[in-house]
């Protein structure tokens, strides 16, 4: 990784974590508010950044989930389709 996806990396887990401590869902939006002001290349650096952490977060639920025997639902609490047998 380059200087700017270490450092946007490391505000993205920083901003998540606080984002999901206090609650506030401006958080994210404050942050790259920040960033675009000086850099929008280091903006949309972040929230990529961000979008990759909160699927990682997802799918290591998912993987847990499975692991344990639960048949998990997606997010908006819908069941997920059954997996179809290739024949």
């Amino acid at each position: 990784m380059g200087v700017m996806d270490e450092a946007v990396d490391e505000l993205a887990i920083r901003a998540l974590a606080l984002e999901e401590k206090s609650g506030d869902e401006t958080v994210i939006r404050k942050v790259a508010d920040a960033l675009a002001a000086s850099s929008p290349t280091m903006e949309e650096t972040f929230l990529t950044a961000v979008r990759i952490r909160r699927a990682e977060r997802r799918a290591r639920r998912l993987i847990e989930a499975l692991e344990r025997g639960e048949t998990p639902e997606k997010e908006a609490g819908a069941p997920l389709p059954p997996q179809q047998d290739e024949h």
